[in-house]
């Protein structure tokens, strides 16, 4: 899986720590050092100084530090969270950039919420961009939305919880929201992906 395909040769490959393959290096988890010498995830690639990488995968970030692969990259001694700590902190990261995403577009005014307005959203000529199931919702009211989404060729992926929707959105817990069109939805689907793998839920 990893060098380049021709065409996609400009994007800078990087290895993983815990897996050790090659992909571009937006397909993986940068990590930087701290002036206090710890590791640090740096999710949205901002932070400045040299970086490690691992896949977005829980996996490859325990290994990582299992084998002390970041003291050898950074050629320091570093302290580094126990590895279940740091998953967890990922995992809370990752978890938290869909929450504010779904805000955002929350307050743009761009989000119709519940399981029968998301349905009807669906069967509209202007279609959603994007449908969000909660991971919590009955069988049989996220197969009737996963079907309606399908049947529409409308994306559709399964992220956080009722209770979460309900608490981004301000109302009582919802089985599902609609995105509209626009450049939420790409930010969304990637959002939700990146969760997806690290929790190796692909």
């Amino acid at each position: 899986m990893g060098m380049s395909r021709k065409g996609n040769a400009e994007a800078p490959q990087r290895s993983c720590l815990g897996c050790r393959t090659s992909r571009d290096k937006n397909l993986l988890i940068r990590f930087v050092l701290t002036p206090e010498m710890e590791i640090m995830p740096d999710l949205e690639s901002r932070l400045p100084g040299r970086g490690a990488y691992t896949c977005i995968n829980k996996n490859c970030v325990a290994a990582a530090i299992e084998q002390r692969q970041f003291k050898r990259s950074f050629k320091h001694d570093l302290s580094v969270m126990p590895s279940g700590q740091l998953v967890e902190h990922i995992r809370q990261q990752l978890h938290a950039r869909i929450i504010g995403l779904i805000g955002l577009a929350n307050k743009a005014g761009l989000i119709t919420s519940g399981g029968s307005m998301v349905i009807d959203a669906l069967r509209d000529k202007k279609k959603p961009g994007l449908i969000i199931v909660a991971t919590d919702v009955s069988g049989a009211i996220g197969d009737k939305i996963v079907n309606a989404a399908a049947a529409n060729h409308v994306p559709h992926r399964t992220a956080v919880s009722k209770d979460d929707f309900g608490l981004i959105l301000g109302k009582a817990p919802r089985s599902a929201v609609a995105v509209a069109p626009g450049g939420f939805v790409v930010q969304l689907i990637n959002a939700i992906d990146r969760y997806k793998n690290f929790l190796g839920e692909v």
